[in-house]
């Protein structure tokens, strides 16, 4: 039977062969709601293609009757832009409560589970995009600027830019947002709640894990709170729960937000989610705080500060 490629023609757009061609190539199928695995733009062909874009215009309008309208254009295609990442932008802010809502619906199934990471997929695929228009924008602001003589400011709203194009800045997002994802999901949400906490400077791994295990066989449906400090106790903690597959509920400080305040604040928070006890081990007045007002709420407090080794 003979076939485009026979013919030496390649496939057209809406037929089944071209419709097998592009699924073979990027394993998705057009106009449905699937992944779409093809690269980003490349960032000098896109850098090159707005250059030439505006290049043609102004040339195109130069020294006739319509160069008095030219900034207009050109304002309008830097402006075509920015309108698509705002766009996106609503979209990734819906997407986001979708998250949220499917994160609390979490019932430790599978459906649920593949849900969530579904959206987070597609959240990803909306900050790419999100991303290569604001870099579209930003490269045919410059030419606006180059080509007019002046900045190219918004009607309205702000100017935003998340981040710069590159492959290996959104490879790397993509990365840390799934593997933030995977320390903060929780596949039993009805699960019993204990905080822990711990100095930076505690590296006492043997004796955490000897008291994480004693909780752990007395409640096995343990979902582990902490801090998220990097080094330190509560390190040893996250990575004791990930090695005994103990969910994790990780409460970072706000640095950005607080300020110095940021620990103690993060104690609040964590507080508010009345775990059944919590578990303290030597550190400073973060874990001294912590105590304190656990007990104030009537909280049971396993004070590891003091004791002896046992």
């Amino acid at each position: 039977m003979a076939t485009d490629q026979d013919d030496g023609h390649e496939a057209q757009p809406g037929s089944t062969a071209y419709l097998l061609q592009e699924m073979q190539l990027y394993g998705y199928r057009p106009f449905e709601d699937e992944p779409d695995h093809r690269p980003l733009p490349d960032d000098r062909i896109a850098g090159g293609a707005v250059a030439e874009m505006f290049d043609a215009l102004v040339s195109c309008l130069i020294d006739t009757r319509i160069e008095p309208d030219l900034e207009d254009l050109a304002w309008g295609v830097v402006n075509v832009f920015h309108r698509a990442s705002e766009r996106i932008e609503r979209e990734l802010d819906d997407n986001e409560q979708a998250q949220k809502r499917l994160q609390r619906e979490q019932d430790g199934s599978e459906v649920k589970s593949v849900e969530l990471e579904r959206k987070i997929a597609e959240g990803i695929t909306m900050i790419e995009r999100r991303d290569t228009m604001e870099f579209f924008r930003d490269a045919a602001a410059d030419q606006f600027r180059i080509h007019i003589r002046k900045p190219w400011l918004p009607r309205s709203g702000p100017m935003v830019n998340h981040k710069a194009l590159t492959s290996a800045v959104l490879d790397s997002r993509k990365a840390l947002d799934k593997r933030a994802w995977e320390k903060q999901r929780v596949f039993d949400p009805d699960g019993v709640r204990i905080a822990f906490t711990g100095g930076a400077d505690c590296n006492d791994h043997q004796r955490i894990y000897a008291v994480l295990d004693k909780v752990l066989a007395q409640l096995p449906n343990l979902i582990l709170m902490h801090g998220a400090t990097p080094t330190g106790a509560e390190r040893i903690a996250a990575c004791w729960a990930r090695d005994r597959g103990v969910p994790q509920d990780p409460y970072r400080p706000d640095w950005n937000r607080h300020k110095k305040a940021a620990p103690f604040k993060r104690n609040d928070v964590m507080l508010e989610k009345m775990p059944r006890g919590v578990i303290v081990f030597p550190g400073t007045g973060i874990q001294d705080n912590l105590a304190d007002k656990a007990r104030k709420m009537g909280i049971r407090v396993w004070d590891f500060r003091n004791r002896a080794r046992d």
